[in-house]
């Protein structure tokens, strides 16, 4: 029955499932219990891109078809083995000083969250130490948002102009899908500068980009000069930004993965969105094609 509840070990916490055949996205008949599968077996991928870093979730707990939330604090009868971390939150819409974040640094944690139809898990930039005080980011992430009239060829496109001057600077950009319609590139930091050198960076090679591919890519975010054009979307980098984490289910229609690619994948242009288990099967033989931008 939708109603049954379930006690589940995992890592040694007891937990209680609720609700496993409940269908979170109608189109499919894909449900919770398939989404906790899914996050339970990408885990050994998924745990190093949110260890350590405050996540931001956005929930459907009517599933995909209803309204989600977006959610930064921790909920009410959140279990005390689970990690939080307290950070300011400066310009928070409830006037909050401060958050009590969740990290997710195991499986039981994961499990936890997805129980509660946590469905998209976004991350910053950074790491908080284990005490909790922000580090410098370790990553860079640029969203390549394709405007009317474009998709993800186009994104590729960009993405391969966007690696070489990635690599003018001495950084390897690592492709991987939104799990929507566009794409994005991420590129591994030594951890030496803080947020607001990153992000002025970012915005850098996105005016670089606009120059040397007019017709193409658009650096500025105003909507109305996107028709036909990939807006590289550089300000994922500010301090307060997320982007979401690599295998994270996105709320679509379909349930579809922020996956990583291969580049030749980028430059064959065969570029399609990538469900769970197509997810699942491309870990199984190829390990985590972002390894080394973790």
């Amino acid at each position: 029955m939708p109603g049954d509840r379930v006690l589940v070990r995992v890592d040694g916490r007891e937990l209680e499932l609720s609700n496993l055949d409940k269908v979170l996205y109608p189109r499919t008949g894909f449900t919770k219990g398939e989404m906790i599968d899914y996050y339970v077996r990408v885990a050994p991928v998924l745990l190093p891109y949110l260890r350590g870093r405050p996540l931001t979730r956005i929930r459907y707990p009517n599933g995909v078809a209803a309204q989600g939330f977006f959610e930064k604090n921790a909920p009410a009868g959140t279990p005390d083995w689970v990690r939080t971390v307290t950070l300011p939150v400066p310009g928070s819409t409830r006037s909050r000083e401060t958050i009590d974040f969740v990290v997710v640094d195991d499986v039981a944690t994961l499990v936890w969250l997805a129980n509660l139809a946590a469905i998209e898990l976004h991350t910053p930039q950074w790491r908080v130490s284990a005490d909790g005080d922000p580090r410098p980011p370790d990553l860079l992430v640029a969203d390549l948002d394709p405007g009317p009239g474009t998709g993800l060829a186009e994104c590729g496109l960009v993405a391969v102009a966007a690696r070489e001057r990635f690599a003018l600077d001495g950084l390897a950009a690592v492709p991987k899908t939104s799990g929507k319609k566009g794409m994005q590139l991420v590129c591994r930091l030594p951890g030496t500068s803080g947020s607001e050198e990153i992000n002025g960076y970012a915005k850098t090679v996105a005016e670089d980009l606009e120059r040397a591919l007019p017709e193409l890519v658009v650096s500025r975010m105003a909507r109305n000069l996107r028709a036909g054009k990939v807006f590289f979307d550089w300000s994922q980098n500010a301090a307060a930004k997320t982007t979401v984490a690599p295998y994270s289910l996105r709320a679509g229609d379909t349930p579809a993965v922020s996956a990583p690619l291969t580049w030749d994948e980028v430059e064959s242009g065969r570029l399609a969105p990538l469900g769970p288990a197509d997810v699942l099967a491309r870990v199984a033989t190829g390990g985590d094609l972002l390894a080394e931008a973790a």
